[in-house]
């Protein structure tokens, strides 16, 4: 607890070790009521007690096993690149990143980050485009995106792109301007994964709705990208559940010392189980995360664990290896 709330409870009591493996749950619960101020009433109501309750009753809910201990793995680069030549003229580039299953060292899809004319940044690409045109440059400039991995040896994965949800109900015919841009480019509807942002407000939530159903009808998938930083969050949920969600990386950020993160990630998890939702968890950057990560049954990762956005390529991609079996 970060404020007084232990010496509220407890006073000058100081550190004790409580054995847990001692204790019943109950017995547990009744010696730490003894040397706090609580008494020898249970005070169901407080956060402090409930906290300590959940982790006597359940305290080993988030350990990771012993072969997703971070120690057990390194990380090793899988051969090959594959970059197109240089696309010039155009209003904007494109770096893909993989989208991986380490468990399987399979690649599930390659994300189309957006770059500038002269490979910076999204927020330098986007300060340079007019208010009045955010929407329309944000769905236009897909074209290049699906021009891009029209060069590039994708086969069977799945691109995909990021859109703005006023770029999908804006635009007359978003679903049609897509679906022309990615058959130009010789892809399939079915390759394409249409992820949209939880961080704006969704103004048109109706119109947004058909746009969704149209771009299933199609073939296409969907995803809310940076779930868990934006505005709606689990209600946006209640309105319409995608193919994936991505969590956002602020809480995949050292989940593994985090209970408060910890405890978030995994409710969402469950949820997305029960409604048949898949969960990629993006920014992965360290072991410690992604062993994390996979104990409460995450599967698909993003990160610069595993790769690096390549701009106008594809970039080499690192796998977790078990130490034991490079020592033999």
């Amino acid at each position: 607890m970060r404020d007084y709330s232990a010496y509220r409870r407890f006073h000058g009591t100081g550190m004790r070790i409580l054995d847990l493996r001692l204790f019943e749950t109950d017995g547990a619960l009744e010696e730490i009521l003894r040397f706090s101020t609580f008494g020898v009433t249970e005070p169901v109501n407080d956060r402090m007690f409930r906290l300590l309750s959940a982790f006597i009753a359940d305290g080993g809910r988030y350990c990771l096993p012993e072969p997703l201990q971070p120690s057990r793995w390194m990380m090793m680069p899988a051969s090959g690149t594959a970059a197109p030549q240089h696309l010039p003229g155009q209003p904007c580039q494109f770096a893909l990143q993989a989208i991986v299953e380490p468990a399987k060292k399979r690649v599930s899809s390659f994300e189309a980050l957006i770059r500038s004319p002269t490979g910076g940044s999204p927020v330098e690409m986007f300060a340079a485009i007019a208010a009045e045109d955010r929407y329309r440059f944000d769905l236009e400039s897909k074209a290049y995106a699906f021009a891009l991995a029209g060069q590039l040896p994708l086969g069977k994965h799945q691109l995909a792109i990021n859109l703005l949800p006023g770029s999908l109900y804006h635009h007359p015919d978003a679903v049609g301007w897509l679906i022309d841009s990615l058959l130009a480019a010789g892809l399939r509807p079915d390759q394409v994964l249409i992820e949209v942002t939880e961080t704006e407000v969704i103004t048109c939530f109706d119109q947004f709705r058909k746009v969704l159903k149209a771009l299933r009808v199609a073939g296409m998938k969907l995803a809310i990208d940076d779930f868990g930083a934006g505005y709606s969050g689990l209600s946006l949920l209640t309105r319409f559940q995608p193919d994936k969600i991505k969590v956002d990386a602020e809480l995949v950020r050292d989940i593994h010392i985090s209970g408060t993160k910890q405890a978030i990630v995994a409710s969402v998890v469950r949820c997305c189980e029960d409604l048949g939702i898949t969960v990629v968890a993006e920014g992965v950057e360290t072991l410690e995360e992604w062993c994390w990560l996979q104990s409460v049954g995450i599967r698909l990762f993003q990160g610069f664990l595993f790769s690096r956005p390549c701009l106008n390529g594809i970039g080499e991609i690192c796998w977790p290896v078990a130490r034991q079996a490079m020592d033999l």
